[in-house]
């Protein structure tokens, strides 16, 4: 029987609209763990089990499904010895079938509908990322097994259900810094992957910066020749020396314009657009080392080894050659990148030389510009007239703002919200990326114990979980500008992939799930069992995971006053948090926390966690606000 998708659509929504995430059911001993939480779910009695010849039923009216297919028929072959072939047969009553249908445009490019019964499993979409983001849920459903890359013995079934699913939000980002330190093709593809099963759709690729450059450019060879490499240093990297004369630089790596277009590919087979960043007009030193006319002094310069503050070097914009240095690299990066977007940076860029720059300054008389912030905005608007002129749109972090912001720029809202709200209110394309929440260079667990990571920062699982990328300041109307929300990867202190992994993994499940899902579904308890499972898949896939932190958050909600209230959290669930404001040791017979804590500096919060009635070991945290 062919479905009337139209009726299943209306009769889907009419039984499980407004039900919360089922869990498990008193008829199935399988959970349902999605992740991100599905709009809707629906577990009916029943379940699907494998054969030992399986039959996918595809729609070939597009390829995209044909990959998809054989994305899945990997997957599954490999983790379960089984056999799986396809045909364009969607009459079939039994097996997997793959449904493009035009009336569910109601479900938006990447929306789906998986109903699972003992017979047969189909998954229909209005487009073919909507299928792609389907295979992600029910490949969920199957045993945490699924994931190895050797044949593992399981019980190969899954419950029946159904689900409607729909992202909130059409930006789904993830960074990944590759300048500070170089990860391989295959590890890359391997953060890729991470992407896909979190149903994250932008990849934004950091590949320049000070301590190295990582793209081949044909027409400026000397950028890998020399800008890829560095002097490798064992100190930590805020005390690391700058390289010296006669050093030789071993350190580093780059891709070749061929390991883009492969890179590049296999995103886009799991519907994830690269975006790449090409920082300017600072953090530029790796080419000024290649190339020192581009900079204001023509000084010698060499590949930073490590951390570099201020970054006090930046490229002469007084000088016509570099401009179109820019547009030169800029035009071999948008061939290589399909993605719609450019990034340019545009952060951190210390204007100092640019104040004794006789082309910089002559360039400010030329265009009755006020100063150098106002320079650096004439920069940007000029690189952004070349991307527009390329059919791109140009992305920069929120100093872009300074000095008036380019026409159409899009702005990548870091320092903290302000920034997104007053390019929201201008009318411009906001990525919400604050570094209070999203950045996973931080500690998530006790920085005492942790490896050393960026500053002191805590960002544990519930802290990034909490984030609400939608600023309440926003009017309806205004709200539209808000595209959705990334988490970054700055690797200073992850030498490698191993390490990023680390950092990212549990943390990106939580970043998938505020993008994804409806404000009104998400729910860190069920987050918390969730992620549990993913744990599990985690060890299949070999990935390296934090299980959160064993300590207490303890935050100053307005940091910069004497009087204010504390917020005290912990990533375990079923918890209690008991704490003192007198400096002594708290104990389950000291204050409970039930709400925000009105306090005034000078003041010491100890905190420990109690659960089962037990006090978690090493939970203590003590937080000194002067």
């Amino acid at each position: 029987m062919k479905y009337n998708h139209g009726i299943q659509l209306f009769a889907i929504i009419a039984i499980i609209t407004g039900s919360t995430l089922i869990s498990c059911s008193k008829k199935s001993k399988h959970e349902i763990n999605i992740i991100p939480a599905p709009l809707s779910i629906k577990i009916a009695d029943g379940y699907f089990a494998l054969q030992q010849a399986n039959v996918i039923h595809l729609d070939n009216s597009n390829h995209n499904v044909e990959n998809i297919a054989q994305y899945f028929v990997d997957k599954l072959s490999k983790s379960t010895g089984l056999n799986f072939t396809t045909d364009n047969n969607l009459e079939e009553e039994a097996g997997f079938v793959l449904q493009l249908d035009e009336t569910l445009d109601s479900l938006g490019q990447e929306g789906y509908i998986l109903n699972v019964d003992k017979d047969k499993v189909l998954i229909t979409a209005f487009k073919a990322n909507g299928l792609f983001y389907g295979i992600q849920s029910l490949l969920q459903l199957f045993p945490p097994q699924v994931e190895a890359n050797t044949v593992r013995q399981s019980d190969w079934k899954i419950p029946a259900v159904s689900i409607m699913d729909k992202p909130r939000f059409a930006y789904r980002g993830m960074h990944l810094d590759v300048s500070r330190h170089f990860f391989t093709k295959q590890e890359v593809k391997q953060y890729i992957d991470l992407l896909a099963i979190n149903k994250i759709n932008k990849f934004h690729w950091h590949l320049t910066d000070d301590q190295g450059w990582r793209i081949e450019i044909k027409k400026y060879p000397k950028l890998t020749e020399i800008g890829a490499w560095r002097v490798e240093r064992t100190e930590i990297w805020h005390n690391r020396p700058e390289a010296k004369e006669g050093e030789k630089a071993t350190y580093g790596g780059f891709y070749t314009q061929e390991d883009i277009k492969e890179i590049v590919a296999y995103a886009a087979h799991r519907f994830i657009e690269v975006i790449p960043e090409i920082d300017m007009p600072g953090h530029m030193v790796a080419v000024f080392a290649a190339y020192p006319e581009f900079s204001c002094d023509n000084e010698t310069y060499r590949v930073i080894p490590g951390g570099y503050w201020p970054p006090r070097d930046i490229l002469c914009v007084g000088n016509d050659s570099s401009l179109m240095f820019v547009k030169d690299v800029l035009s071999e990066v948008m061939e290589l990148f399909p993605s719609q977007y450019v990034h340019i940076g545009g952060d951190e860029a210390v204007k100092t030389k640019w104040e004794k720059c006789p082309k910089c300054q002559q360039r400010i008389k030329q265009h009755n510009l006020a100063n150098e912030n106002e320079l650096q905005s004439w920069f940007i608007s000029d690189v952004e007239q070349f991307v527009l002129a390329h059919g791109k749109r140009m992305i920069g972090w929120d100093e872009i703002l300074e000095g008036g912001l380019a026409p159409e720029a899009t702005v990548m809202s870091w320092r903290g919200t302000e920034g997104g709200i007053e390019a929201a209110k201008m009318g411009h394309d906001v990525i919400m990326t604050p570094y209070s929440h999203l950045y996973l260079d931080y500690a998530q667990d006790n920085p005492a114990t942790e490896p050393i990571a960026m500053h002191d920062n805590l960002t544990t699982l519930e802290r990034v979980y909490s984030y609400e990328p939608m600023p309440a300041e926003l009017t309806k109307e205004e709200q539209k500008y808000i595209l959705g929300a990334q988490a970054n990867v700055w690797t200073e202190f992850m030498p490698n992939y191993k390490h990023v992994e680390y950092m990212a993994s549990s943390r990106m499940c939580a970043l998938a799930e505020i993008v994804w899902t409806m404000p009104e579904k998400k729910d860190y308890e069920s987050f918390r069992k969730r992620i549990e499972e993913r744990w599990k898949r985690f060890d299949e896939m070999g990935v390296k995971y934090s299980k959160g932190s064993t300590i207490v958050d303890i935050r100053f909600e307005n940091a910069e006053s004497k009087k204010g209230k504390v917020r005290l959290s912990t990533d375990y669930i079923n918890a209690s948090i008991y704490y003192t404001l007198d400096g002594s040791e708290p104990t389950p017979k000291s204050l409970i926390y039930t709400k925000l804590i009105d306090v005034e500096k000078p003041i010491k919060i100890r905190a420990i966690i109690v659960k089962d009635q037990q006090i978690l070991p090493n939970s203590l945290t003590t937080k000194l606000f002067e």
